[in-house]
């Protein structure tokens, strides 16, 4: 149940070229206006479609600076930020991280065949663990649906779903062609856990979820009391509360669910290279070719593209009554998580685009906005009065004596909080030195600063002043 998520999201990349419950982190790197924005954007979300609610976490500078939840996540309950949605298909990537692990500690290897470890798998002695894990192994996919089937009434194991779906001939030849199989997954699962000694849940939380902090769950378990409710609506009718499936039909190949502030902790190790070793995360984040040279655009558990020139590396998830999206900017070192307890309509990535819009600007590109970033972290430090001077140069650091200072700080601090601070125009040089504008927006007022920053990367400004704007 992938194949809708993955669908509305190649849409909105494409396109791309309520009441909230409060925040449980300081929004530090959000402005009021980004903010307000964001909120709209889910709010339209939610409203435009029916869905009942939805959680979000944003990352930016390879901090999670925003964690918040919108409507109900049932009937009776508004929505939490620390309530476990079901997660699904986003679930591979640990997955496939927990193989790279185990490749780590010697216990297997990417290019090691399936029969090495599960005997009378179709093409067994030809598919490896890589192809499972990229989708080119030519496994029929046991659920391509995006409802729940009859069979999904009554309980399963890995090990019935290989027997149904695992040996029935192979779709393609393996390496020749890519197409989505959550059976690939589940044959991967049961190889991490020969491997592994142990349940693919304990080694998961013994060496990814505990180490970051994250609580994770079944989704088998995950039902009822304090978890979140998944709906699901026919055509334009009313929204109900969705049956879940029976036990055991995701299994390594979507079984998680956790709250977007956990996923995003994921991220950030991500954007760090922490945790796995760094050449693990890449080689998660590398295209697999297919036997003629030509690239999938998927990696190990992530698909690979660009959003306005930009690399991303992401996964939607689609379970029985939710829908998640999970994108990650490596070079502009942000993330966005949205997950929604819904399985129809677009919310979920409509939600995260329009979050990208807010807090990636389509316009700027990644140096761009990291400096539009650090111009607004010294336009804050002046009017709180917390000047680094380390980031001036020396004529910079002549120019703010205690009276210039003392200026600035009583000045800019009576206008309270920015709604808005952008890049004002191309950047020029003069002198020697990068030149560039902000426009910084409050709600009766406008400012403009006029920069010189070094061209050498150290950011280190010459010139930072600010003036009346019309």
């Amino acid at each position: 149940m992938w194949q809708q998520a993955e669908m509305l999201f190649r849409t909105l990349a494409a396109a791309l070229a309520l009441t909230a419950a409060p925040a449980t982190l300081a929004a530090q790197s959000l402005t009021l206006g980004e903010m307000k924005a964001v909120d709209k954007v889910v709010a339209e979300g939610l409203a435009t479609t029916g869905t009942p609610s939805a959680q979000i976490a944003i990352v930016r500078d390879g901090k999670v600076v925003l964690v918040k939840a919108y409507g109900k996540q049932s009937d009776a309950t508004p929505a939490r930020t620390d309530a476990p949605y079901q997660i699904a298909s986003i679930s591979k990537q640990f997955t496939a991280a927990a193989l790279l692990l185990l490749e780590d500690d010697g216990r297997l290897s990417m290019d090691d065949t399936v029969a090495k470890y599960l005997p009378g798998i179709s093409g067994g002695d030809r598919i490896t663990i890589r192809q499972l894990l990229s989708h080119t192994a030519g496994l029929q996919d046991y659920w391509p649906q995006d409802y729940s089937f009859e069979a999904m009434e009554t309980p399963t194991s890995p090990e019935a779903i290989v027997d149904r779906w695992g040996k029935k001939p192979l779709d393609f030849a393996p390496g020749t062609q890519w197409q989505y199989s959550n059976t690939g997954y589940v044959v991967a699962g049961m190889i991490a856990e020969k491997a592994a000694g142990e349940p693919l849940m304990a080694f998961l939380d013994r060496r990814i979820f505990k180490p970051l902090g994250i609580t994770a769950y079944d989704q088998d378990k995950a039902i009822g009391g304090r978890f979140p409710v998944g709906y699901h609506r026919n055509a334009l009718g009313p929204v109900r509360a969705a049956p879940p499936p029976a036990d055991g039909w995701l299994f390594a190949a979507g079984e998680l669910s956790m709250s977007a502030a956990d996923l995003a902790k994921w991220d950030v190790a991500r954007l760090n290279r922490s945790l796995l070793p760094a050449d693990d995360w890449a080689a998660q984040e590398k295209p697999v070719l297919l036997a003629d040279g030509s690239t999938t655009n998927y990696g190990l558990g992530v698909s690979l593209g660009k959003r306005a020139g930009q690399p991303y590396v992401e996964h939607s998830g689609e379970a029985v009554g939710f829908l998640s999206e999970n994108i990650v900017f490596p070079e502009q070192k942000a993330a966005i998580v949205v997950l929604t307890n819904a399985d129809f309509g677009d919310a979920f990535v409509a939600i995260a685009g329009g979050i990208a819009k807010v807090v990636l600007p389509a316009g700027a590109d990644a140096i761009e906005a990291d400096k539009t970033r650090a111009a607004r972290a010294m336009y804050d430090s002046l009017r709180n009065g917390t000047l680094d001077r380390k980031l001036l140069t020396a004529n910079a650091s002549y120019y703010f004596t205690p009276q210039v200072l003392a200026d600035y700080r009583s000045s800019l601090s009576a206008l309270g909080e920015p709604t808005g601070f952008e890049l004002a125009g191309a950047k020029r040089l003069r002198g020697g030195f990068v030149q560039r504008r902000y426009t910084v927006t409050y709600p009766k007022q406008k400012l403009s600063i006029g920069t010189f920053a070094e061209p050498d990367g150290a950011q280190r400004y010459e010139q930072f002043l600010v003036s009346p704007a019309n």
